[in-house]
């Protein structure tokens, strides 16, 4: 079964999947909020998911963020819609920083990492890597 991941945001989720074996971390796409619901649907006929871990924005003090209040009605929804598939909160403080970082240094053309929805998901696949390394042990 295979764990998903969020890097919720008001504008865009970013997502990103493990392999059936959750051995590799991999983008899977940037989603519109009001679209998750139809998506997850959509995805989870086909594919069995584990766990959902969700990126927690928090400040340097280790405090909710003020973007935290709209995780938590993300999170509560994804646990009334989905009671059987747990939900993980990981610490996402520095991911879209990092994101960018990678994205810089990828080699990608310029246009490729112009794309909003690219730090969104490489961050969604920053927090699944981080989730899955803290599991590792």
């Amino acid at each position: 079964m295979r764990i998903m991941a969020f890097d919720y945001g008001t504008k865009r989720i970013g997502m990103a999947v493990t392999d059936p074996m959750q051995l590799i971390a991999t983008s899977l796409t940037t989603i519109h909020p009001e679209e998750i619901w139809t998506f997850l649907a959509d995805y989870l006929q086909k594919e069995e998911v584990e766990t959902f871990v969700v990126g927690k924005p928090l400040q340097m003090d280790g405090t909710a963020s003020q973007s935290a209040q709209h995780i938590v009605g993300f999170i509560r929804k994804l646990k009334k819609t989905y009671p059987a598939i747990p939900v993980v909160e990981i610490d996402e403080r520095f991911t879209s920083k990092m994101a960018s970082s990678v994205i810089a240094q990828s080699g990608m053309k310029k246009q490729k990492r112009q794309e909003k929805g690219l730090v969104d998901t490489v961050s969604a696949t920053i927090i699944l890597q981080t989730y899955m390394d803290s599991k590792a042990f």
